[in-house]
């Protein structure tokens, strides 16, 4: 446990330190230290048995006020990008501590006073299931995993000289995305409470520019996601996947656009997984002859964030001989785009609570 308090040190001073050099060469950076605590929500019976304490909590970040010197500055009305650093102590052997680094935006209401933030990174559990050392563990299958959280709060800077602060709600979410069975995962719901300090007297922000719609003609997307999950069933194995989507999108405004696709989905897991539960597991019902590969058509919506874009869809199997995981699936992702055309996907690809795959891929946008 002394290495990992000494990580977690290490880390905040390295922050602490680029926010001050930072700081010296241009205006609008602060940083915030913020404790948390709250409760495990019991989204799955599996993981009853680790809900034993309230897990408690800090959230360290690193934050630049943008200066309106691009177009999406104006858009968003000047928000905040930042890094974060989130330590969470589950008080529970079993389930072991989390440590997590994060990329974050921060988005500013009701004139500046509500924050609402999201961030989107990587965590590491000090203790996943092992078979033989921590069967229990059901809801961490590996030692790093991708986490998303959300905050929303009441934000006050400089009430006293440049320190500020910020209340509020704090939600997170650790899940391998399947990567590596089991994977039950946790959600945690917390208050959280806070210092700000700002390098400067006050955050410089260009007049922020009268809002145009600029819609744009019907496009075409093509896209290609791939990576390696694990069935449910534990030792299975990781196997590759394939997802094809082609996709029409109708940009709105300067927001987002809306979006209809479809998709096929070849998951080698799911190959493996048909044959072995009609030999294994009759009481399944299960054919071995069933249809490995699905067909899926959805509605979406990609919003837009300079190169960096979200995603979100929802979708329904058309073709699905499996039946196991319902007829509707959801999607959250990010897409950065390298040229106006070319860009990168990451996403995660879920039926409600239980996910199935964390996807990575590359699209094409005519």
């Amino acid at each position: 446990m002394n290495r990992f308090l000494s990580l977690r040190f290490t880390i905040c001073n390295l922050f602490f330190l680029v926010a001050c050099f930072s700081a010296n060469s241009q205006e609008n950076w602060s940083v915030s230290l913020q404790t948390y605590q709250g409760s495990i929500l019991p989204h799955s019976e599996n993981i009853a048995h680790l809900i034993t304490n309230k897990p408690t909590g800090y959230l360290f970040s690193v934050n630049h006020h943008v200066n309106g010197s691009k177009e999406w500055h104006h858009t968003y009305r000047f928000p905040d990008v930042g890094f974060s650093f989130h330590t969470q102590n589950n008080h529970n052997q079993t389930l072991g501590d989390l440590y997590g680094l994060y990329a974050h935006y921060n988005f500013y209401f009701l004139n500046r006073r509500l924050q609402f933030r999201v961030g989107q990174g990587v965590s590491y559990a000090t203790n996943p299931y092992n078979k033989e050392t921590n069967f229990r563990n059901v809801a961490y299958g590996s030692k790093f995993m991708p986490s998303t959280y959300f905050m929303l709060g009441y934000d006050q800077p400089r009430i006293w000289h440049n320190i500020g602060i910020n209340a509020g709600l704090l939600f997170v979410h650790h899940s391998n995305a399947t990567i590596k069975a089991p994977n039950t995962s946790t959600n945690t719901l917390g208050l959280n409470v806070g210092l700000i300090y700002h390098f400067s007297d006050e955050d410089q922000s260009g007049k922020a520019n009268s809002f145009v719609d600029n819609p744009q003609q019907i496009r075409y997307n093509f896209l290609f996601r791939t990576g390696v999950n694990e069935s449910h069933i534990i030792g299975m194995g990781q196997k590759p996947f394939y997802h094809i989507t082609a996709i029409v999108e109708k940009p709105l405004n300067n927001y987002g656009a809306a979006q209809v696709g479809a998709e096929v989905f070849l998951s080698n897991s799911l190959k493996e997984l048909i044959p072995f539960l009609a030999t294994s597991f009759p009481e399944e019902g299960m054919d071995k002859n069933t249809d490995w590969k699905r067909v899926g058509v959805f509605v979406g919506y990609e919003w837009y964030l300079n190169k960096l874009t979200a995603e979100g869809n929802i979708g329904y199997y058309v073709h699905d001989e499996y039946k196991k995981n319902g007829s509707l699936y959801q999607r959250l992702g990010l897409r950065y785009y390298v040229t106006e055309n070319i860009f990168g996907i990451m996403s995660l690809k879920t039926h409600f609570a239980k996910a199935e795959a964390f996807e990575v891929g590359v699209g094409y946008k005519l």
